[in-house]
């Protein structure tokens, strides 16, 4: 399947199926060793965003680096994110032998502004807030099954920077980011920013087009798809590999 996206013309309904993951195994089984963290930090807390358009979190040399294309309004990420943020954390990538990167993909007609305003704070706040927006975010899906019709009218006529900071609006996302550091002012700068937009597409048009990602959440590990969708068979494959 193909998507072509521009900044200017982005199709902000059903891109991929939510829940739809991957569809072959995990890594082979190899002993990987624990790596000690730079001096007063632990490797939670080294996070950086990536040249393909996600942000990682741990030892940057680990020799299990595990890739999620997710969805924030995605249920099945969310049940992710919920389960396994603690684990991952505290037994594989505080031991160094595990990084973790996470790539926002547009699957529901929200998630553009949604991730726009999740990357907006920088790299130091991506996680805990991409992990705070999983733990509400079944109230967020309340407010989105009960949208009117008459707003969804009205989003025709705007163009995608418009669509997603209505979106945005709409559902509460601005309030929520402004809970947690960020101005409002900051939140509408970064909506309105051309650049962010195209940025966030191409992770999902390069995604598709070159690694068959057609829905979320699709995990990689070192480079191969796995057939994983929760927590459970993420941990299965990593531990298969040596974690």
């Amino acid at each position: 399947m193909t998507l072509r996206i521009a900044a200017t013309a982005i199709a902000l309904t059903f891109l991929a199926a939510c829940g739809d993951g991957g569809s072959t195994g995990s890594a082979a089984p190899n002993s990987v060793a624990a790596a000690p963290a730079p001096a007063g930090q632990d490797w939670s807390q080294t996070v950086s965003k990536t040249t393909d358009g996600g942000f990682v979190m741990g030892n940057p040399n680990a020799p299990l680096k595990l890739v999620e294309y997710g969805s924030r309004t995605c249920p099945t990420c969310g049940n992710f994110g919920r389960t396994a943020t603690e684990p991952l954390t505290q037994n594989y990538i505080k031991t160094g032998k595990v990084s973790f990167e996470f790539r926002d993909f547009l699957v529901h007609a929200p998630d553009l502004g949604v991730a726009i305003l999740g990357q907006c704070a920088g790299e130091t706040p991506f996680f805990p807030i991409l992990e705070q927006m999983f733990q509400e975010q079944n109230g967020f899906l309340e407010k989105l099954e009960k949208v009117p019709a008459d707003f969804q009218q009205r989003l025709q006529a705007m163009t995608p920077a418009q669509q997603a900071t209505a979106w945005v609006e709409h559902l509460g996302y601005i309030d929520f980011v402004k809970q947690r550091g960020l101005s409002e002012q900051q939140a509408r700068q970064c909506l309105a920013d051309p650049q962010r937009i195209e940025a966030l597409a191409k992770v999902s048009e390069v995604a598709m087009r070159d690694k068959e990602v057609t829905g979320t959440p699709t995990f990689f590990l070192n480079g191969e798809k796995l057939d994983a969708a929760s927590w459970e068979q993420v941990e299965s494959a990593l531990k298969g590999a040596g974690a």
